[in-house]
């Protein structure tokens, strides 16, 4: 292959990819002559082999502009308007779960697929237009420009809403403990850092959400998995037999609408499980992302509200009820906050000021509280409405969970059915599910579990993919 040849075809490979879009200008031919280290006979010659081919045109005394619609002689090239996207890989049994998780929001990305298997809410509902308003306003402000509001613990005026979130919920929090992170991942990352080092014992939920699970062993942690109601929440007695065989050096939990069950530990087991960690000194991490979302008309209570040594480090944050962009969470890190802040620092350094101060004038301004009621009606709603059609479409011998509160449902569906294998037809059908192999240690554990995702506002689209995905697994359990 000839020098122009090789360059006209990485330039069309890098059009095809996504990289040029249509009106983009491409390199001088100087500039590329000096880059290639070729001459610019040669980059001319690429250039018109281009243009031949129907993917540039040339303007005089301004350059070779990328033109996909020029009418050139040849057919017309298949070029995407966006950056190319990695199709969603195969996957099987024995894959990781990042692999897995990364792939099914590929293909809710690329795809459309329906989300039923995201982990994250449907950003439709978030208020945008308001936080971005401030975002800007607070951008105009020459006092963020430094960064003495972006180093731990946070910005105080964001400080002072979440204590006072805490305050109206009945939990009076010292706004000296709070460390602002960039989202609740950062701030279970941090909290177990400061608690446990590589090679420790950590005591999971059984299932759990996996990002807890990836937390232990992105650290060369161990984590151990406990049995877990889908009522009562993680068996305490367990855990303490656990306990006495093994050293702990921390408990991960999520008391309040665990993803994947959708459980509220009720407060006397809450209780007895603080009166255990602080028998035992095992230092409690809360997961607390989605305490905001309720079905009731009382928030719950939390760990920490039974805390009286500090031994919770109670973690949540805004991306789950306000908006996941912005990336903003928090730690209450009791004892270890010292710990916890030093750590932060040495991270990551800073959280971004502008999205701190963004959300806590939308906090002070504009009714948190009531968008929260109709988001909490909204999934109340959808999860009912899920619930039911799995009842009525799902094979015989199908359970769903009760969730109450949070916006996941956890399907166990009878013995024969492979969870993977109905990832895999349910996504060749344009439909995404959360596998059972993803909320365990071993995999093997929830082989014929799904967690469907009720959070999109609830539509025929909706329905009908709830019900593929029950014809599908009746299939598959035959």
């Amino acid at each position: 292959m000839k020098l122009y040849e090789k360059l006209a075809d990485d330039i069309q490979r890098q059009i095809r990819k996504g990289v040029y879009r249509d009106g983009d200008r491409l390199q001088s031919v100087r500039q590329t002559s000096q880059a290639r280290k070729i001459s610019i006979t040669t980059v001319i010659r690429a250039y018109l082999l281009l243009e031949s081919r129907g993917l540039v045109v040339s303007r005089p005394q301004s350059g070779f502009f990328v033109s996909l619609r020029n009418g050139s002689q040849g057919d017309s090239p298949d070029v995407p308007d966006t950056l190319e996207t990695p199709r969603p890989i195969a996957i099987s049994a024995s894959v990781d779960v990042s692999r897995l998780v990364l792939s099914t929001l590929r293909s809710i990305a690329t795809d459309n697929a329906v989300p039923l298997g995201s982990p994250y809410p449907d950003s439709a509902g978030f208020p945008f237009d308001k936080l971005n308003r401030y975002a800007y306003a607070a951008g105009r402000d020459t006092s963020l420009h430094d960064l003495k509001n972006a180093l731990p613990p946070g910005h105080p005026k964001l400080i002072r809403q979440i204590v006072r979130r805490y305050l109206d919920q009945g939990l009076v929090v010292d706004p000296a403990e709070v460390i602002i992170t960039m989202g609740a991942t950062e701030a279970i990352n941090l909290c177990l850092q400061a608690v446990a080092k590589p090679g420790d014992v950590i005591a999971v939920e059984t299932p759990t959400f996996y990002a807890m699970l990836h937390a232990i062993e992105r650290m060369g942690m161990k984590a151990i998995e406990v049995p877990t109601h889908p009522v009562d929440g993680i068996d305490i007695e367990a855990l303490a037999a656990i306990a006495r065989d093994m050293p702990i050096a921390a408990c991960m939990v999520m008391p309040n609408f665990q993803n994947p069950l959708g459980y509220q530990m009720p407060d006397e087991r809450k209780q007895a499980l603080v009166d255990f960690a602080t028998r035992s000194d095992i230092p409690i991490i809360e997961n607390g992302v989605y305490n905001e979302l309720h079905f009731g008309d009382t928030p719950p209570s939390t760990l920490k509200s039974f805390d009286r040594r500090g031994l919770v480090l109670h973690c949540a944050s805004f991306s789950k009820t306000l908006t996941s962009v912005y990336r903003i969470g928090w730690a209450l890190p009791g004892r270890y906050r010292d710990q916890v802040e030093k750590l932060k620092f040495l991270n990551t350094l800073t959280t971004p000021s502008i999205p701190q101060l963004a959300i806590a004038e939308y906090l002070e301004r504009d009714g948190y509280e009531h968008h929260l009621r109709r988001l909490r009606k909204a999934y109340a709603q959808h999860a009912s409405l899920m619930k039911n059609v799995v009842g009525r479409f799902f094979p015989k011998g199908s359970h769903s969970s009760s969730p109450a509160g949070g916006y996941v449902l956890w399907v166990e569906l009878p013995e024969k059915v492979d969870a993977m294998e109905l990832y895999q037809q349910t996504l060749e059908r344009g439909i995404t599910v959360g596998p059972g192999y993803m909320f365990s240690v071993s995999n093997s554990s929830y082989r014929n579990f799904i967690r469907l995702n009720y959070s999109s506002p609830w539509s025929t689209d909706i329905e009908q993919a709830v019900i593929t995905v029950g014809k599908i697994a009746a299939t598959c359990a035959r």
